[in-house]
């Protein structure tokens, strides 16, 4: 066994079975560590790196664990049938997985290397040499473009958004990857026709793009914040409609000029 298979990295779950977050059924593993502070974010026990303890369902639950990249591709390897059939493979989640790039790096080379294939879900808030260096083994990025203005991004999210606007150009142009772009519509950040056609504007300008998912928001992970004793800053948001989610989709394929779809 290699040596990078002792890479060692904190998670704080494995979700197999998944048809969600890249071909194929998937095994998705969830990297602790996040530099964003999206309002809106589903797991907010990601984001931080520490070890934290949650209540969940009234007991205390630890979160996050330390792992071997061997210890996780014990659990990947598990389901490689069902990749085989459908195409799935492994993707990684978090937070963000560029914040652990040495662990991330080994886990997709271990899986590639296994003949399993690959996927991430990532901001690209990184310095261009740490997505650069996992680009090899990488079959599909999966990358969110939240919204083109900086200062609205930064309001929402706590950081500007140039570093992953100019890291989404070059990912797509090294045409090493899969790129997909994935927008979160958030009502009151990014639901408007005109916010949603300037991120396909730009999605436009990206060569090799496959799709662009719009992901609606919903509010599963609410209970997280109580179990974490923090505030849940979207108060009554709701989740946009599907009448709603229609228009955006007309929006998004008549600028981008290419596939588009709710979800995934």
């Amino acid at each position: 066994m290699e040596a990078y298979w002792n890479t060692k990295g904190r998670i704080f779950d494995i979700q197999r079975y998944s048809i969600h977050d890249g071909n194929g059924i998937r095994t998705i593993v969830f990297l602790k560590g996040c530099v964003l502070r999206c309002r809106w974010c589903c797991n907010p026990e990601s984001q931080e790196y520490d070890i934290q303890t949650m209540m969940v369902q009234g007991k205390p639950k630890v979160i996050g664990r330390d792992v071997t990249v061997a210890e996780v591709m014990k659990t990947v390897e598990k389901d490689r049938q069902y990749y085989w059939r459908t195409g799935g493979g492994l993707t990684l989640s978090g937070g963000e997985s560029l914040c652990q790039p040495e662990f991330a790096t080994a886990l997709l080379q271990a899986a590639q290397e296994s003949g399993i294939s690959t996927a991430m879900e990532s901001m690209g808030c990184a310095k261009w040499e740490t997505i650069e260096k996992l680009l090899p083994y990488l079959d599909q990025y999966l990358l969110d473009i939240k919204h083109m203005n900086p200062r609205k991004h930064k309001e929402f999210t706590g950081r500007s958004n140039e570093l992953m606007i100019e890291n989404a150009m070059k990912i797509a142009k090294s045409g090493m990857t899969e790129l997909s772009i994935r927008v979160p519509v958030i009502p009151g950040f990014n639901d408007t026709e005109e916010e949603i056609r300037q991120i396909a504007a730009y999605t436009a300008t990206l060569p090799n793009v496959r799709r662009m998912h719009l992901l609606p928001y919903h509010r599963l992970g609410q209970d997280k914040y109580t179990g974490l004793n923090r505030e849940y800053l979207m108060g009554d948001v709701k989740p946009p409609t599907n009448e709603h989610m229609q228009k955006l989709l007309k929006v998004a394929e008549m600028t981008s000029g290419i596939e588009c779809q709710i979800g995934g």
